[in-house]
């Protein structure tokens, strides 16, 4: 997921596809834990993308409270 993607969400569809990651994170270390993980990389990608969106959720948080 790019961050132009990203930029144009709101606040509430950035949490929403934040929860959905984090919960295709946990699915995919389940599998990793009985190594059944196919794609090893799209844990990483995963955590890439999720650390964009709560990056995004910070600074709308900063400006709204400027």
């Amino acid at each position: 997921m790019k961050f132009a993607e990203i930029k144009d969400l709101t606040p509430v569809e950035l949490a929403a596809k934040s929860r959905d990651l984090r919960h295709e994170m946990f699915n995919l270390r389940l599998q990793q834990a009985s190594a059944q993980l196919e794609k090893p990389a799209r844990l990483r990608t995963l955590r890439k993308d999720i650390a964009r969106i709560e990056t995004r959720i910070s600074a709308l948080r900063n400006k709204a409270s400027k």
